[in-house]
């Protein structure tokens, strides 16, 4: 049997992949062994990968709105555009996790031209110049011409300085960062040239998906609880991750919500931020 990709070609259904991917939402062997009997008659040849993940996501959901959160991730990250701008709070959060100072959107002069940076990211001499990839749909790529643009930023700031958090320092790295794929091609440029990838799936051992999943580093897009307008509304006030609303409740008043739903919010956060604990 075949499945439609996004991009409209045929490849071959593979049950163990998917089943990884539902194991991987937090679902016990037992859950993932149920979804999957309810979902073989629906399956069908030629069926889009699309509708097998809203089939999956509605199962899910029955089961627990963080095992269906979860399993959404890829889709909750394109859920912070449409421009990329939370995508980039985002990344900052990421290295705020590894014990860096971050900051976004700043506007430095290069050697030869002045450059918007999406983020900027020190821990002791360590000084990361972070450029962030956003892309919207399922199955974008980054091609090899996206780190040869890169790679003239990075170069037009060597030799300056900059004191971004008190002290004077040359950038050590340059970093680029997608929630999409990354080329062949893109990959084996930046290696040669020392660029820092960070992409969904790469570097394998510690890709976008391993951080968050070990981390608990949810976007606050992956909630189900909630609608898209709150979703923004939360965004919008800063609130990028599940984690913040799990440290301070408080987070969500601005929602005004019923004290019912209020309550089954936070269960799924606390549900889904919690899942690295249990898993390790």
């Amino acid at each position: 049997m075949q499945v439609k990709k996004y991009s409209g070609e045929l490849v071959q259904f593979d049950v163990k992949r998917l089943k990884d991917s539902l194991s991987k939402s937090g679902a016990a062997p037992d859950v993932v062994d149920d979804v999957w009997d309810t979902m073989k008659p629906m399956v069908y040849d030629g069926i889009s990968t699309r509708d097998l993940y809203k089939l999956a996501f509605r199962l899910l959901k029955r089961e627990a709105d963080s095992f269906a959160a979860r399993y959404s991730l890829k889709r909750a990250l394109q859920d912070l555009g449409p421009a990329g701008y939370y995508f980039e709070q985002w990344v900052a959060k990421l290295f705020g996790y590894a014990n860096y100072q971050t900051l976004t959107g700043q506007l430095l002069v290069g050697n030869s031209v002045s450059h918007e940076i999406d983020v900027v990211a020190q821990k002791g001499d360590e000084l990361l110049l972070v450029e962030c990839k956003f892309r919207n749909t399922a199955e974008a790529k980054i091609t090899v011409t996206t780190p040869m643009y890169f790679l003239s930023r990075v170069k037009d700031f060597e030799g300056r300085k900059f004191s971004f958090f008190g002290k004077p320092t040359e950038f050590s790295e340059g970093w680029l960062v997608t929630n999409a794929y990354l080329t062949t091609d893109s990959i084996h440029f930046a290696q040669y040239y020392g660029l820092h990838l960070l992409s969904w799936d790469y570097p394998a051992d510690s890709s976008i998906k391993r951080r968050v999943d070990n981390a608990g580093l949810y976007p606050i897009t992956c909630l189900t609880t909630i609608t898209k307008h709150e979703k923004d509304t939360l965004l919008a006030q800063g609130c990028i991750l599940v984690k913040d609303i799990v440290d301070d409740a408080a987070q969500l008043d601005i929602l005004k919500c019923a004290p019912r739903k209020r309550r089954r919010i936070l269960q799924e956060a606390i549900e889904l931020v919690n899942h690295q604990h249990q898993s390790q």
